[in-house]
């Protein structure tokens, strides 16, 4: 298995062909669809031979869809592929001879455990995901990740044709209270017939326009509240959320910094927890309503501090000097200017967050050829079912 979703095999000329919905040791019949110059993409056509662990998908829409890939493994398995996947990226990647995993720490609901969902719009005004293959919408009838209130709500809702809502996201809290996000393909304001008590926010123009309810969420995290608006960021998964801020906290109390960067730090989940534990917290997020929602966030300390901007725009001249590091960067990662720019800050520690570990693993190899080392790896899965992992990497020099 490797890295987004797909098994790993040779054709017989040696050349890698990549299949989705496979597991290991299974004998296949495939389709080629992308014949590349070092590689291929197949389709599977049938399995003739399968890993005595298979078991039914429960989606009808399971092998279309582009949102689940692990369906037919079960559930211990899928933290082992993902473990192991892992432990290849930073191999190959990294040039790590031999990393190790020091922790798996499984999701809590294997199912219904995502509290945002995005569909697209279809022309006829129908919610859409998009398929595997292609990437082209497809109308849904069917989905077992979100949570109970996502799931009772988003069959009830309906566009008319030729809507020009392009996006749909949907969140909602503990409390089963529903924020619904419409992005729309030019800027206008849509007009609004509602029944039910869910908050409404348009993000088609400039700025975020509420069209009912409020136009923000309070969700919990251990029992602390978090203000989360309309555009803002946050973790898709509440236990999953939890089990990365036990994870973070654990190191920072372990290794007792004093002064603390937090980096990508969005409403200030991991801030609002570390802010007790140090002297100093300084804080850097570029998504202005992300700042609005870390300023109520964390109200009540006075030695926290903000700087709306890019990690790479603010972190090579930030008056900060910081002997532990967090980021928590896109799945893109650390831009270069970035990743400099934190060597250049020369940390005791580097808490990195990281939700892709082909990332991960290119931004450790920068930070390895500057002088830091792994000391501790956990695998956090947040999102069964799908090749999706969440990891909390601890470097020092």
């Amino acid at each position: 298995m490797v890295y987004e979703g797909s098994g790993f095999s040779r054709l017989p000329d040696g050349k890698a062909v990549f299949v989705p919905y496979v597991m290991p040791g299974e004998l296949v019949t495939i389709q080629l669809r992308e014949d590349k110059k070092g590689f291929a993409l197949a389709d599977l056509v049938s399995v003739e031979r399968p890993h005595p662990q298979r078991i039914q998908a429960r989606c009808a829409h399971f092998g279309t869809c582009g949102g689940c890939h692990y369906q037919h493994i079960p559930y211990d398995l899928q933290l082992a592929y993902k473990k192991e996947i892992l432990i290849e990226q930073l191999q190959r990647i990294a040039g790590i001879a031999s990393p190790c995993v020091d922790k798996v720490v499984p999701a809590a609901e294997q199912w219904g455990y995502r509290n945002t969902i995005q569909f697209q719009v279809s022309s006829k005004g129908k919610l859409c995901y998009a398929k595997a293959r292609d990437n082209f919408p497809f109308t849904v009838q069917e989905c077992h990740l979100p949570m109970p209130a996502l799931s009772d709500l988003w069959p009830q809702i309906a566009f008319e044709p030729g809507s020009f809502i392009g996006r749909l996201d949907l969140r909602q809290n503990q409390a089963g209270e529903v924020l619904l996000e419409l992005s729309g393909k030019q800027s206008e304001i849509p007009e609004l017939e509602s029944e039910s008590s869910v908050s409404i926010v348009s993000l088609a123009g400039d700025d975020p326009v509420v069209l009912a309810g409020e136009g923000y969420l309070i969700a919990e995290v251990l029992g602390r509240p978090f203000l989360i608006s309309a555009g803002s960021f946050f973790q898709t998964n509440f236990s999953g959320a939890e089990a990365l801020v036990n994870q973070v906290r654990a190191l920072v109390q372990e290794y007792k910094p004093r002064q603390l960067l937090d980096v990508y730090s969005g409403v200030g989940l991991f801030s609002a927890f570390l802010a007790g534990e140090v002297e100093q917290l300084m804080a850097v997020e570029s998504s202005p309503s992300a700042c609005q929602d870390f300023v109520v966030n964390l109200d009540e300390f006075d030695n926290v501090g903000l700087v709306e901007g890019t990690a790479e725009a603010v972190l090579p001249t930030l008056d900060f000097q910081p002997d532990a590091i967090l980021i928590d960067p896109p799945r893109s990662g650390m831009r270069p200017q970035a990743r400099d720019a934190i060597v250049q800050l020369a940390p005791e520690i580097i808490i990195y967050v990281s939700c892709n570990p082909s990332t991960l693993a290119r931004d450790t190899r920068s930070l390895y050829e500057a002088g830091y080392q792994i000391r501790k790896t956990v695998l956090v899965d947040m999102f069964p079912q799908t090749y999706h992992m969440e990891s909390v990497v601890a470097f020092t020099k």
